[in-house]
C-alpha cells in the first residue's frame, strides 16, 4: 500500500510539474548594459520588466574594459545589449559579441543597440592619424551629459525594447512617455539652475566632458591632456599653468575615474579649485540614477564657482 501511494505521489507531482511547464510565462528582457548611463536608463524604460546587468563602473575608464569570462558569460545570455558605441568600447565590445556565440547582439541585430546612432555627435574629426591621440572617427562618443542625447536615445531605446518584446509594447511605450515628460521637466529647471555657469572657463581632463560644456556654455581654455587618451605630462603641466596665467580658469575639472593627482597639481598652483563630477550614475554618493547625475554635476559645478 505504501508502495502504491508513493508512485501515485510521484506520478501526481510529475503531472503538476509538466502543467506548470506549460503554463506560458513572461521572462524579463534580459539586458546588458556597457556604461551604467544605459544600465540607469534601461531600468528607468523597463522597470520590473528587464533584468539588467550593467559592465562597468563609474570607476573604470569605458575605453579601457578587459573582456573577462564573466563579462562573455552575461552577453551570451543578453537579449538586448546596449552601448554607447562611435568606438568607445571598440576595445572589448566587438570581443564580447564575438566570443558570447549570441545571435540576438551582434551588429545589425535587434538586440544590438548603439546610443551613438540615435544622436548627432560633436568633434567630428576631418581627418584621424595616430599623432592625434585617441581621437573617435565618427565624432565624440562621451554623448550623455547632454540631456537632450538622453532623450533621443530613450525614445528610440523605449521602441526598441517594444520591438523585442510585443506582448509588453505598450508597458515600455508608457514607461518612456513618463520618463521623457519627468526628463523634460528637470531638462528645464538644469537649464535655469546652470545659468550662473555660462562663459566659465574651465580646464577638462579628456574630452569626455565637451557635451557637458557645450550645453551649459562655459568655455575650455586647457586641458590636462595633451592629446586625448594620452595621460598628462610634468611638461605639457607646466605650459598648461603658463597659459592659464594669461586666460584663468575658475575650475579643473575631473571625472570620478580620472587620476586625481594632475587636477589637483594645476588647482594649488593656478589657486582654483578642483571639482570631481561623477560623469556617470555611481560616480558620486549622490548620482544615484540620471536626475541625480545632473543634479549633482550643476551642483558641483556652482560651488566651484563662488
Amino acid at each position: 500500500m505504501n508502495t502504491l501511494l508513493f508512485r501515485r505521489a510521484l506520478a501526481a507531482a510529475a503531472a503538476a510539474a509538466a502543467l506548470l511547464g506549460a503554463t506560458p510565462a513572461h521572462a524579463a528582457l534580459n539586458i546588458f548594459a556597457c556604461e551604467p548611463e544605459w544600465g540607469a536608463l534601461a531600468k528607468e524604460l523597463a522597470g520590473d520588466k528587464g533584468s539588467i546587468y550593467v559592465a562597468t563602473t563609474a570607476l573604470q575608464d569605458p575605453h579601457r574594459i578587459e573582456a573577462r569570462p564573466s563579462l562573455i558569460a552575461r552577453a551570451r545570455s543578453a537579449d538586448l545589449m546596449v552601448c554607447t558605441g562611435a568606438e568607445l568600447e571598440i576595445g572589448w565590445a566587438p570581443l564580447l559579441q564575438s566570443q558570447s556565440g549570441n545571435s540576438k547582439i551582434q551588429p545589425g541585430q535587434p538586440g544590438h543597440f548603439e546610443a551613438a546612432m540615435q544622436v548627432p555627435l560633436i568633434e567630428v574629426p576631418t581627418r584621424v592619424d595616430r599623432s592625434m591621440g585617441d581621437v573617435h572617427p565618427a565624432g565624440n562618443p562621451h554623448l550623455h551629459l547632454d540631456p537632450s542625447n538622453i532623450a533621443r536615445v530613450a525614445t528610440a531605446l523605449g521602441e526598441r525594447m517594444a520591438r523585442l518584446d510585443h506582448g509588453e509594447a505598450a508597458y515600455y511605450r508608457d514607461r518612456t512617455k513618463s520618463f521623457l515628460d519627468r526628463w523634460q521637466q528637470a531638462t528645464v529647471r538644469w537649464q535655469n539652475e546652470g545659468a550662473p555657469l555660462k562663459g566659465m572657463p574651465v580646464v577638462v581632463y579628456h574630452k569626455d566632458s565637451s557635451y557637458l560644456v557645450k550645453w551649459l556654455g562655459m568655455r575650455e581654455v586647457g586641458s590636462l591632456e595633451p592629446k586625448p587618451g594620452l595621460p598628462p605630462t610634468t611638461a605639457h603641466l607646466s605650459d598648461l599653468l603658463a597659459q592659464l596665467s594669461r586666460d584663468p580658469a575658475k575650475a579643473v575639472m575631473q571625472s570620478a575615474y580620472n587620476d586625481p593627482r594632475p587636477a589637483e597639481f594645476i588647482a594649488q598652483r593656478a589657486k582654483i579649485p578642483a571639482v570631481l563630477l561623477p560623469y556617470t550614475v555611481g560616480g558620486t554618493e549622490k548620482a544615484k540614477d540620471l536626475f541625480g547625475l545632473y543634479d549633482d554635476t550643476i551642483a558641483r559645478l556652482l560651488a566651484a564657482q563662488k
